[in-house]
């Protein structure tokens, strides 16, 4: 089968086109796929995605690049092998895509020139792109400064060459990064500014990226991990966040920008008043310890309080027991029904000496889940709420056997 002519390699602009079928497939889904002589459509690679569009009036859903050819895969059955067919390229995805591939060759090079650190790989994702950076000591200062220098070369509207080069060639430029393969090579040249090997579809000048904008940046696997966006994304972005912040601001009956200072001076209050709460709820579970203890009467000397409520959480539980065993000779067998799971927590005076991690284990089978702790202290729960009451029966009378 003979090779694709790939179009997009001399014009990414290039949208419509005519070829011949070469070659077609049947695929499961029932779709099939085609090969064509010459083709436009950029196929997935170098973490770009492929072009969508249409051949004649059938979807092309995919591109598949298979080393020498170029598959279309269409959303339905294909033309005949031999027939000629009139391709038209999304532009809008194309334009997407050429925006952010271009827009990583500067941000990858501004890292290069600022702090001397590569870029390891590169991913177009849905609504952003990453790219993987040997930048060891990260800070917002740092990255913002590189984002500023690409951003400067792309108001600049650099012109943007491509030209095909031999290896021998290759090997006497300043390539931002090595070729992956022998042979004849395409280089894309921004002007006086980047020059890398790459397949890719790419802007005719910078000033087509519009801009880019870091979202969030972290370390990943020793490398700096960048989550950005460029052109039109980087406008998607804007207004996704503007509207957020607009939103955030009418909570608060105030501006836009004032919402940072005022989110903090709410976090105060809020770790203030949940200060406050605390304190309050180990003082009510120090009452309602007494009020139980004191309905609960002592065998052979030690006071077992086994009790099963509703919508209580783990914390409350625990304050309740652990302002339980505060007294002597006491254990606490607790349980609460949350929605469909049952949860436990088993604790005794440290004058006591019964195994609570033994009986939460025990109780944690007969409720279908998990728990464990220590000798005085333990916690678990499970699916099988319909059990809860049994299981707590079954604690307390392993503390009947133990004394």
């Amino acid at each position: 089968m003979p090779a694709t002519e790939r179009l997009y390699y001399l014009d990414s602009h290039l949208i419509e086109f005519e070829a011949r079928v070469v070659a077609q497939s049947e695929r499961v889904s029932g779709w099939s796929a085609v090969s064509l002589d010459r083709t436009a459509f950029y196929p997935t690679g170098g973490g770009q995605p492929s072009d969508t569009g249409t051949l004649n009036d059938t979807r092309v859903v995919e591109c598949i690049d298979d080393q020498e050819s170029v598959w279309h895969v269409l959303q339905g059955r294909g033309p005949e092998v031999g027939s000629i067919v009139k391709g038209r390229v999304d532009w809008s995805r194309r334009l997407d895509h050429m925006q952010q591939h271009t827009g990583q060759h500067i941000l990858s090079q501004a890292f290069v020139t600022l702090f001397n650190a590569p870029t390891h790989s590169f991913r177009v994702l849905d609504q952003s792109c990453e790219i993987d950076v040997e930048l060891s000591n990260p800070t917002a200062a740092l990255i913002e400064k590189a984002v500023e220098l690409a951003n400067n070369v792309i108001w600049e509207d650099r012109g943007i060459t491509i030209s095909n080069v031999t290896s021998e060639e290759a090997a006497e430029l300043p390539l931002r990064k090595d070729p992956v393969r022998q042979g004849e090579l395409r280089v894309i040249e921004i002007e006086g500014f980047d020059l890398t090997p790459c397949g890719g579809t790419h802007a005719y000048r910078t000033g087509e990226v519009g801009m880019i904008a870091v979202r969030t940046w972290e370390r990943a696997k020793g490398l700096t991990r960048i989550e950005w966006v460029a052109g039109c994304r980087a406008l998607a972005d804007y207004r996704r966040a503007n509207q957020t912040a607009r939103t955030v601001a009418a909570h608060f009956s105030s501006g836009r920008d004032d919402v940072p200072q005022l989110v903090e001076k709410m976090l105060d209050e809020n770790r203030e008043l949940q200060r406050r709460v605390r304190s309050l709820e180990e003082i009510t579970a120090k009452v309602e310890a007494d009020e139980l203890l004191g309905e609960q009467p002592a065998v052979g000397g030690r006071k077992t309080v086994a009790r099963v409520f509703e919508n209580r959480d783990a914390d409350s539980l625990r304050r309740l027991a652990l302002a339980l065993i505060a007294q002597p000779k006491t254990v606490a067998l607790l349980g609460s029904r949350d929605k469909d799971s049952a949860r436990l927590i088993f604790a005794r005076s440290e004058d006591e000496t019964s195994d609570m991690n033994q009986l939460m284990r025990e109780a944690c089978v007969m409720l279908e889940g998990r728990g464990g702790g220590k000798p005085d202290l333990a916690q678990g729960g499970g699916r099988n709420i319909d059990k809860l009451d049994e299981a707590i029966r079954q604690a307390a009378d392993g503390l009947g056997d133990e004394s």
